[in-house]
């Protein structure tokens, strides 16, 4: 019998083991979602947006040091985060996370007949490991909808990873929510 006992609590305590490790890879390995300013932290969302802030802040004030440029870009993103993107009905910027890092940062917002998919980045020290594919994924999984994007031509990661996530090409063309038209750019769809 007291083999037995053995046996059950040696197997109780691997099954408790193997389920804590279960919640923690869950807990550390996740799709967040924020449909409000205040629910991301954006210290954390603009380390996975630094190299675009650094374009976009030389472009925008090219007089100043790198530093003031990269704040102003931070700024000016934050702003739109604030005043367009979340007021927006529906818009929701998705995350993957991994330890408490945003590692590939996505937003989506209602467009046509589904949503649009905009400003899909990994940060830097995590490209090539397949996380934007897996964002994309999870979004596609949370949202059974059609989802639209639109990719420069020139942005060979971004196409290859929306064609390894099943979009396809619907037109030569980007038209934005806007509707400006930009013909740099291709509109994708999945399914």
């Amino acid at each position: 019998m007291l083999v037995m006992e053995t046996v059950f609590t040696d197997y109780i305590h691997f099954f408790y083991k193997f389920l804590g490790k279960i919640k923690r890879e869950r807990k550390d390995k996740m799709l967040f979602l924020a449909s409000k300013l205040h629910q991301l932290d954006f210290g954390k969302l603009m380390e996975v947006y630094v190299e675009g802030n650094q374009e976009n802040g030389a472009l925008m004030c090219p007089e100043l040091s790198e530093q003031v440029q990269l704040l102003q870009a931070e700024q000016a993103f934050y702003q739109y985060l604030a005043e367009s993107f979340f007021p927006t009905k529906g818009a929701v910027y998705a995350i993957w996370e991994e330890q408490g890092v945003y590692i590939s940062a996505l937003r989506l917002e209602p467009y046509e007949d589904g949503l649009l998919l905009a400003a899909l980045e990994t940060a830097p020290s995590f490209r090539r490991q397949g996380y934007a594919a897996q964002l994309v994924r999870a979004v596609q999984k949370t949202f059974p909808q059609k989802i639209y994007s639109h990719v420069s031509k020139e942005n060979r990661p971004s196409l290859a990873v929306h064609r390894k996530c099943g979009f396809s090409q619907i037109l030569e063309y980007a038209r934005y929510i806007d509707g400006s038209v930009s013909r740099n750019a291709v509109t994708l769809c999945y399914p």
